[in-house]
């Protein structure tokens, strides 16, 4: 909802406060203010000019050479491109030296060789956006009454001295979608008034009735009031009336739509005007559609309609659909002399459902599925015959012919000031809690103690006590509610070992790169088991909906290739994910599945891609192991976690192994069988999977800090000559157990398998660090506990090389 302050002046005193001030109030009573808008945006040098003359640019067809006064006498040479240009208009000019939206600057320039000494402005130019700019001056400059003053500041006379404020609308908010509804509202706010328009005109002896009847055949409408205005005179709405339409993001179009619009905003009670000689027929007929009823609505565009679709007819054919958008055939134009003022209630259920199967919706439906104000109904059609007989000339025919069975009752809420003290934990008096209902307007008495309220009919949102409770707090101020510990304070809520550890886990992925991805938990048959490392018992579905998703799964790795395959389908050249979920093994004593949390990972495509260094890396086992024992390392369990070559369907076999925690398997990790990528037209993809509930639950000692070394580690590097089907981690096992407790640390560094080998042989260098944190070693030292390993590795059968 965008409020105009200068609008909002019309009904509640706000000359005081500046609209920052304002906008905080607003806010912190509960509706939120998401932007203050200036609209003249810092502009300057902005005024009326009077066009003199108007002569052909001599060298460029589409430029004009204006003369054009600004005040004063003072005649100023402007060039101007708009092709609605003319002379004898009232223009809006900036002069040089102005600034504009945008950061625009305007100075003296030459245009073709011709002095321009300043611009003749659009709307657009001036900050408005072109969907709310009237038609006639969409593609042009805009034209001023003839009684503006040349000279005169422009800005001021369209409008744009003015602040707007966005309120973010909650939906339970709807009163505030009007003028009078935000008045109310600040009005409270700041312990005033509410200035209420005057309503008075005057009535011919002719009587409504005589011209139009109204029958409602459908309980979906169970209001609906007619006025008829003879002799209206289309024409342009004042310009207050459109600049005010323009700041509440409303296009103008005449006085006759530009009032029903007014209203809309201004009441909050949706209106529409038929040409009354358009309907062809004397009377309204308000019903149902009849399936596959046609109708173009002013939109131009066909509409076909259902059985339960509400619509206004004249007897015979459909003028307007419901609370939602009139129809061509009896839209006010030029022409139309005679006008029928629509006003009625329509469910909002009714509304929403006709507004979402068309596509189709307005202002009107968006209040009407919110809830109007039943009281409002009548007293707008009141309000939209006055403003047609002093802006259209319109005569206004006596009564208004309506059919009312709407119920118009306010909701009552009984409440004790002890239930709202209560709910806010805390103690407002009895005083104070009247005081902020009279702001707010509710009837309210206070007797045997309790508060009975009578709520106004604009309030749709306030049913029951909670809801009295929320209207206390908000204007008492939710600032003023007192800070408590809770009871048991000394019970500090926080995540469990496993919800800290599982949180590390989700770090240490996405850290690496890989993104969190979310799959199916039931799966086909075929897949059920597929990759599963503990394969069980399946669970399936009695009533599946597909034989897709019938099965519970025993892995969490099917399913993230095919969203990678997904992925690289759709031109992602390299993916990385992850995903935490359940599995279901088996069944418990309920006979239910058991859960076993895992978490997987499927890496495929580029590691590293720099351009700039003309480095690309391929993903590769080493990648993904890597990553594992990232995580390994964080949780506190690499020293108690091995590897061993292992054997999976689907898996390739010289680039899978299994994990093992204590001994204990938990997981294997390697890459996608060739024909597994094939079927999935994948590039060279990695994958593993462990059982994150075994890891997580698996006891870790307390971390201890050890100091920075002082004293330097020596280093040694040996070459071994291996069977091609040796574990380097086998050989690893043998160095530490061989090696004294100064060996801190084994790794291998390099493998070579080639020409310089025999065919099943390798060569694997380790490198070895030794290190006492007390003292330097010395060389004698390094050299025996270095034997000890080397007379351990020749018994394995290892070949120092």
């Amino acid at each position: 909802m965008l409020v105009s302050l200068n609008w909002l002046k019309q009904y509640v005193d706000i000359d005081h406060l500046a609209p920052q001030d304002l906008a905080e109030k607003i806010t912190r009573s509960g509706i939120e203010v998401d932007a203050v808008i200036d609209r003249s945006q810092g502009m300057t040098n902005v005024v009326v000019g009077y066009v003199v003359s108007k002569e052909k640019h001599p060298d460029a067809d589409k430029l004009n050479v204006c003369q054009v006064e600004v005040g004063e006498g003072d005649v100023r040479q402007i060039i101007c491109g708009a092709p609605n240009v003319a002379a004898g208009q009232k223009v809006i000019v900036a002069l040089p030296g102005a600034r504009l939206p945008g950061g625009v600057k305007i100075k003296k320039a030459k245009m073709r060789g011709q002095e321009s000494n300043g611009m003749i402005c659009s709307l657009q130019e001036l900050g408005i956006e072109g969907r709310v700019v009237p038609k006639d001056y969409a593609d042009g400059i805009y034209v001023l009454p003839e009684d503006a003053v040349p000279g005169s500041d422009a800005l001021e006379l369209i409008g744009l001295r003015d602040t707007v404020l966005e309120l973010g609308l909650t939906p339970n908010r709807s009163d505030a979608l009007s003028m009078l509804g935000v008045a109310y509202e600040v009005a409270a706010i700041l312990s005033q008034e509410v200035n209420l328009p005057e309503i008075q005109y005057n009535t011919t002896s002719e009587k409504a009735e005589d011209y139009i009847q109204v029958r409602v055949e459908a309980k979906e409408n169970p209001l609906y009031a007619a006025k008829v205005v003879k002799n209206v005179k289309i024409a342009q709405s004042p310009l207050w009336l459109q600049h005010y339409l323009m700041a509440a993001g409303v296009r103008p179009h005449n006085n006759v739509v530009d009032i029903t619009n007014y209203i809309l905003m201004e009441y909050g009670q949706p209106l529409h005007a038929f040409d009354y000689d358009a309907l062809k027929t004397n009377e309204i007929v308000v019903r149902l559609a009849k399936e596959g009823e046609k109708i173009i609505t002013l939109d131009d565009q066909e509409r076909t309609l259902k059985a339960h679709n509400l619509v206004i007819t004249n007897g015979e054919e459909p003028v307007a659909i419901a609370g939602v958008m009139g129809g061509a055939n009896s839209e006010v134009t030029s022409d139309t002399t005679t006008v029928v003022i629509e006003a009625a209630y329509f469910e909002g259920f009714s509304v929403r459902r006709t507004s979402k199967e068309l596509g189709l919706r307005s202002d009107s439906s968006a209040r009407f599925e919110k809830g109007v104000d039943p009281n409002r109904v009548l007293l707008a059609a009141e309000r939209a015959a006055q403003l047609l007989q002093e802006l259209a000339g319109g005569e206004v025919l006596e009564g208004t012919v309506a059919v009312d069975d709407l119920d118009k009752t306010p909701a009552r809420v009984v409440v004790s000031p002890d239930f709202i003290n209560a709910r806010l934990g805390m103690k407002i008096s009895l005083e104070d809690m009247l005081e902020i209902l009279n702001r707010l307007k509710f009837d309210v008495e206070a007797a045997n103690g309790f508060l009975i309220i009578d709520v106004p009919t604009r309030r749709q949102d306030i049913k029951i006590e909670e809801d009295i409770v929320e209207e206390i707090a908000r204007l008492y101020g939710y600032d003023e509610i007192p800070m408590t510990l809770p009871v048991n304070y000394e019970q500090v809520g926080g995540l469990t070992s496993y919800q800290a550890k599982r949180r590390i886990a989700r770090n240490v992925m996405e850290g690496a790169g890989l993104y969190q991805a979310v799959t199916y938990s039931l799966t086909s048959e075929e897949l059920a088991q597929k990759f599963a490392f503990k394969a069980e018992a399946t669970t399936k579905l009695l009533m599946p909906m597909s034989e897709e998703r019938s099965i519970l799964r025993q892995s969490l790795i099917p399913h993230l290739v095919e969203t990678a395959s997904y992925n690289v389908a759709r031109k992602a050249d390299s993916v990385a994910l992850y995903e935490v979920g359940s599995v279901f093994l088996g069944q418990t004593a309920e006979e239910l599945p058991y859960e076993e949390e895992h978490i997987a990972l499927v890496i495929s495509g580029k590691w590293v891609d720099n351009a700039w260094q003309g480095e690309k890396l391929t993903v590769d086992f080493f990648v993904a192991k890597g990553i594992v024992e990232s995580l390994f390392e964080k949780l506190g369990l690499t020293e108690r976690v091995t590897y061993e070559k292992a054997t999976v369907e689907g898996l390739h076999p010289g680039q899978t192994a299994a994990i093992l925690l204590d001994g204990e398997k938990v997981g294997l990790i390697g890459g996608l069988h060739p024909a597994e990528r094939k079927k999935y037209d994948l590039k060279e993809t990695f994958v593993a999977e462990i059982n994150l509930q075994a890891i997580l639950e698996a006891e870790v000692e307390e971390i201890v800090y050890k100091p920075i070394p002082r004293f330097p580690a020596i280093t040694r590097d040996i070459a071994l000559v291996l069977d091609r089907s040796t574990p380097a981690g086998e050989i690893s096992e043998i160095i530490r157990k061989a090696g004294t407790k100064l060996l801190k640390d084994v790794k291998v560094f390099d493998v070579y398998e080639g020409d310089k080998m025999e065919a099943d042989k390798k060569s694997v260098a380790f490198s070895l660090t030794y290190f006492n944190p007390e003292r330097t070693l010395t060389d004698e030292e390094v050299v025996n506990a270095h034997e000890k390993v080397l007379k351990a590795l020749a018994e394995a059968g290892a070949e120092v090389r």
